[in-house]
């Protein structure tokens, strides 16, 4: 996982770094790292020309050292004072951003260039904590990350200015509360144990009806792709024409058998589904997760505060649904209150999902692609999720975990597949990071 931290988190990191082993060090080695970047977005430094528009605190400094770097090994070097810095740059073959970094508080307009750009740390010019823009920064081709990544590099319009973000801890942060799931934390996601049986890692659905018999089909896939080593379906009604895998169990509608481990409810239930769904999730004595028409703010009401955890699994239609509001710029922010406010751990999909703890903890998902953006591909991964949960997963990192192993599965898939193949592809996706 790549931390992630706001603002009072990194200063307090970052103070303490310097403790260790002083400021002078930091900035080299932070200046440096930029510069190596530079090089890599270069290809050949000798007689390249490059810009650095350096502004007076610390991300000016590691701007400067980035410089030194570059001029040393043949560049021609430009060093911009943030109050010197004209209108327009033009003539280089890069510029550097390293006006203002984490602790931007006012409006900053960058010059305008005519060459990618690699912004030190943030692009100047954001809030580092809601990711809104302050002023007009400039677009970043690159941005180099220090210590930790920042709400901006992943929420609000900032993350679309930032460009590609790399990450340099340089020894700042060693663990963080928050974080961006990477393919690594992958590694952990499949949970054996040699006396495992077919009932430990079972899942009731309580999905699927006669006018939307797919859902089932999508979500028992996905609970299967997920861990559960038996799928029980029981939909509010008999649900015909389906090709099941042979691992689904057909029972009573409504019925939930004490010996699951997770629950999935929600996707093909259709209208009244909240109503249903009530009383029968009033007896759940293990993990549940509500998709798709489950998503009623008042079926999430009846939630006992001492009950199993429940998952929320929004799209953004759905998240105004139970909030009442649209999902603002600040989707890290947005995720939190819900969380906080339902006592559910929530997971609200998009390009980037945001996945929080009803104590604030957060996980960062970037692995999205457009290939998702298809009918049933949220009924797979309400599936992964409770398989997941099955297996022994704590309800945050199981919807994490899932959330990042669906948008690698669906960057395999093939131009317009649908979300039937997705189960196929996250067998794909395990086998190659799974030992």
């Amino acid at each position: 996982m790549r931390p992630l931290l706001d603002t009072a988190a990194m200063r307090a990191a970052d103070a303490a770094a310097v403790a260790a082993v002083g400021s002078a060090a930091l900035v080299r080695r932070a200046g440096v790292a930029v510069a190596q970047e530079c090089r890599g977005l270069l290809g050949t430094l000798y007689g390249r020309r490059v810009a650095v528009v350096a502004g007076p605190g610390l991300n000016g400094a590691d701007g400067r050292v980035c410089a030194g770097w570059l001029a040393r090994r043949g560049t021609r070097v430009d060093v911009v004072a943030v109050a010197d810095q004209p209108a327009v740059l033009s003539g280089y073959d890069l510029v550097v951003d390293a006006a203002f970094g984490l602790g931007c508080s006012r409006p900053y307009r960058a010059p305008v260039v005519d060459a990618p750009v690699v912004a030190v740390d943030l692009p100047s010019g954001v809030d580092a904590d809601t990711g809104d823009l302050l002023g007009s920064p400039a677009r970043a081709t690159l941005t180099v990350a220090l210590g930790a990544l920042k709400p901006a590099h992943v929420t609000g319009p900032a993350a679309e200015v930032a460009g590609r973000v790399v990450l340099h801890r340089l020894g700042i942060v060693a663990a963080a509360r928050d974080g961006v799931v990477e393919d690594l934390d992958l590694a952990g996601y499949v949970a054996r144990a040699r006396d495992d049986h077919k009932w430990r890692h079972a899942v009731v659905a309580l999905v699927g009806s006669p006018l939307m018999p797919g859902a089932a089909r999508l979500v028992a896939t996905g609970a299967l792709a997920g861990g559960a080593s038996m799928v029980r379906l029981a939909s509010r009604a008999e649900v015909t024409a389906l090709d099941l895998p042979v691992e689904v169990v057909r029972v009573a509608a409504g019925s939930l058998d004490p010996r699951a481990r997770a629950v999935v409810a929600g996707p093909g239930l259709g209208e009244g589904a909240a109503a249903w769904l009530a009383p029968v999730l009033a007896h759940a004595t293990v993990p549940v997760v509500l998709d798709a028409d489950a998503l009623d703010p008042a079926l999430v009401a009846t939630r006992r505060p001492d009950g199993p955890a429940w998952v929320l699994t929004p799209h953004e239609g759905e998240f105004a649904r139970l909030t009442g509001a649209p999902v603002p710029s600040d989707r890290l922010a947005a995720t939190r209150a819900l969380a906080a406010s339902s006592g559910c751990v929530v997971l609200l999909k998009g390009p980037v999902t945001v996945v929080a703890a009803p104590d604030g903890t957060t996980r960062v998902v970037t692995s999205g692609t457009p290939a998702l953006a298809t009918a049933g591909t949220g009924d797979v991964l309400a599936g992964m999720i409770a398989g997941a949960l099955a297996r022994g997963h704590d309800p945050l990192e199981a919807a994490a975990l899932s959330a990042h192993l669906h948008g690698r599965a669906g960057a395999r898939l093939a131009p317009y597949a649908g979300a039937s193949d997705l189960a196929r592809r996250v067998a794909e996706v395990l086998a190659r990071t799974v030992p």
